[in-house]
């Protein structure tokens, strides 16, 4: 019987995701233009020179970072998705990855809110990495289109007034003032907003209204 040995990940893939890790909050605080790498390399407890031998530049490793954040982003869209049956089911579960992915990792949020304000960062090519999170959207409502479920509406449309919804639920958590400061991953919070998401996407795509 073979015996399967644990995965060993090397100090160089550690110090790597180390690396990735910090930068992500750094970008999210502080957004592209102001983060230096030496602040990312005091987050992580290394000189700077460790970081320029992993990414080349600031861009290389901001790239790294957002192409992290959509992949893992459509990872948890793609296994929301996994067991849901009709063309409703499957746009709430797309929906749901994503606000429970985001829930997860506000540093994610807060970047992505970032890149929709400035472009800087993706230059002549703003959905390099976002594109995923598009490509999603549109075949699940170009499914439910071409099925007579869903009445004919843009993916964007229903990205921009549905799926954006929840970027601003997770980023707004302390941004309202002390007499309206919630906790984003607070249970009955949680389960409030998701209704209501859930019934705004309902509305967004029925033919009945």
């Amino acid at each position: 019987m073979q015996v399967l040995k644990p995965i060993q990940h090397t100090r160089g893939e550690m110090t790597r995701r180390a690396i990735l890790e910090a930068a992500e909050q750094v970008f999210a605080n502080v957004g592209f233009d102001a983060a230096r790498l030496e602040d990312v390399a005091l987050a992580v407890g290394i000189r700077r020179p460790s970081i320029v031998y992993h990414f080349a530049n600031k861009q290389e490793l901001y790239d790294a970072v957002e192409l992290d954040i959509f992949e893992s982003m459509h990872r948890a869209a793609s296994e929301s998705m996994l067991h849901a049956a009709g063309h409703l089911d499957r746009f709430l579960a797309l929906l749901d990855g994503w606000l429970d992915y985001l829930v997860q990792r506000p540093t994610a949020a807060r970047i992505i809110l970032r890149l929709v304000a400035d472009a800087t960062p993706r230059g002549e090519n703003p959905t390099q990495f976002s594109f995923s999170a598009l490509r999603d959207m549109e075949k699940v409502i170009s499914e439910g289109v071409a099925s007579g479920e869903f009445r004919a509406v843009s993916p964007i449309f229903l990205i921009n007034s549905v799926a954006s919804s929840s970027l601003f639920y997770v980023c707004n958590g302390k941004q309202l003032g002390p007499d309206f400061n919630y906790d984003p991953s607070d249970m009955a919070l949680l389960g409030g907003f998701r209704t209501l998401l859930h019934d705004t996407a309902r509305a967004a795509v029925s033919k009945t209204r």
